[in-house]
């Protein structure tokens, strides 16, 4: 078992440093908000009962009053949050606290994913995909963790919603936990742990499938904290289906509390079911991502979400549809390993913004097979040897990705998309690297080659074109060829 993470150690904290009493108010002021976003007629009755929100608060048994936390839902009161005037509202004081603790958090989870000193090669590859998504996805790219390694259990999901982001296949089976799978398994997680150290305790157990539809997944996250020695998330659609497996998780938190587990509410009805099944205290250590039509915000515009969105747009019919967000064109996380348990496979992914290339939001790299656990080790290392080099091979064709505008500006270039713009002009070679990237069709070498013919410093060449590399400009979509892909390491032998 890899020690405690600083993630973990944060986590257990914002429970330890806490009263129970706050613990208790925390979880109601959660509560409140989870009306907030999801419950329009809640909405309603507190701009009916302006004078008196706590009537509102009382009715749905929700044990604060609102009035002292305007400022996290009025109008008239938001320019006071986070201000020094806010100490008027405690509650709204208090929630900020908390949130700010787990966003802390989840930046904490982003460095566990770092494993320079265990394995930089993977290490590098990783960090090149968290750059390349801070200028592709823009504000979404903050709320991604980059897991090194998700896990299926089962195959399909049972649940079908309309906007799933992955486009999760329709369910099929389960992987029941056997003597020899338990085996496999623990042999599996064991080679994560050998080869990215703390790192691997980053994964999941779901991923286009539900965690409820395997009645053993519990013994499997078991396991995996065990071996690795971090209790993964759980994300259920179904927390309801089999409320055994669910308490039986909600437990496992409770005795190992490493990380926030979510609920994804799909409808009003199951918002109202899970508020009456579980306490506001039950729930503190579960997000519930709302993503019932009621609720505020939109949906990822990826998968069948985005399949929806086109044919309402192809039908002149756009404003009739449910809410989409433009900005949030993805929801896969995952720079690194998913797994099949139930078939076997490994495929090396990385987020993207969903398109026609990619609709599902994520890049897939390679996809291999095994059998045991020695070859599970064995696809694993040889996916981090042909796809993830340190430097950037010499005889790849280079281009600039595909989402990005290239412009030329005087002694440089930029680099443009919906969300950044990246200037390149502190070398006087820069405008020409740029432009020759940007006409494409030249390798590595002979892009040096030329501006090194131009008389400039050759560590400063290579430099740049490692910066290119490092912060994810250079194209590595395996869709195009691009480098760090099968086609491009290929060109490069």
């Amino acid at each position: 078992m890899s020690e405690t993470s600083e993630a973990t150690r944060h986590y257990r904290e914002m429970f330890e440093k806490r009263t129970p009493e706050e613990l208790y108010t925390v979880a109601q002021i959660k509560r409140f908000m989870e009306r907030l976003v999801g419950d329009a007629e809640f909405r309603e009755k507190l701009g009916e009962h302006q004078d008196n929100p706590k009537r509102v608060a009382d009715e749905y048994g929700i044990d604060i009053d609102p009035a002292m936390a305007r400022p996290l839902y009025s109008a008239a009161h938001l320019r006071y949050r986070r201000t020094e005037e806010v100490v008027q509202w405690p509650l709204a004081v208090m929630w900020d606290s908390w949130i700010d603790d787990m966003k802390r958090h989840r930046d904490l989870i982003r460095e566990t994913g770092r494993c320079a000193e265990v394995n930089p090669a993977f290490d590098a590859w990783r960090e090149r995909q968290v750059m390349r998504c801070i200028s592709e996805l823009g504000a979404t790219a903050t709320s991604i963790t980059h897991p090194i390694v998700a896990y299926e259990l089962s195959e399909g999901c049972s649940v079908g919603c309309w906007f799933c982001g992955i486009a999760a296949d329709r369910f099929k089976g389960w992987q029941p936990y056997t003597p020899e799978v338990a085996e496999l398994w623990r042999g599996m997680l064991g080679a994560m742990v050998d080869l990215f150290g703390q790192s691997s305790q980053t994964g999941f157990c779901y991923w286009a499938t539900d965690p409820a539809d395997n009645p053993d997944y519990a013994k499997f996250i078991e396991d995996f904290y065990h071996v690795t020695g971090g209790l993964p998330q759980t994300t259920s659609a179904a927390p309801l289906k089999d409320l055994d497996l669910t308490y039986e998780v909600l437990g496992l938190f409770d005795r190992y509390r490493t990380v926030t587990n979510r609920f994804s509410i799909i409808n009003f009805k199951s918002l109202r079911d899970v508020h009456d099944k579980f306490s506001a205290e039950e729930l503190l250590g579960v997000e519930l991502v709302q993503q019932q039509n009621e609720a505020l915000g939109g949906k990822a515009d990826a998968g069948r979400a985005r399949v929806r969105r086109l044919k309402l747009q192809a039908s002149g019919k756009a404003d009739r549809g449910p809410k989409f967000n433009a900005d949030h064109g993805t929801i896969a996380c995952v720079s690194g390993f998913l797994v099949n348990l139930m078939e076997r496979t490994v495929r090396l992914v990385a987020p993207t913004r969903a398109d026609e290339v990619w609709p599902l939001g994520y890049r897939v790299y390679a996809e291999e097979s095994f059998e045991t656990a020695e070859d599970y080790r064995r696809v694993v290392e040889g996916m981090v040897e042909r796809f993830m080099p340190m430097v950037v091979p010499s005889d790849v064709i280079l281009g600039f990705r595909r989402d990005l505008e290239y412009r030329q500006i005087p002694g440089g270039f930029e680099l443009v998309t919906n969300t950044h713009c990246c200037t390149f002009d502190q070398q006087p070679f820069a405008r020409m690297m740029g432009d020759l990237i940007e006409t494409g069709g030249l390798s590595t070498s002979q892009v040096a080659s030329q501006v090194l013919q131009a008389g400039h410093n050759v560590f400063l060449v290579y430099e740049m074109l490692q910066e290119l590399f490092d912060k994810g400009f250079l194209n590595d979509d395996p869709a195009t060829g691009g480098i760090a892909t099968g086609e491009g390491l290929r060109q490069a032998s």
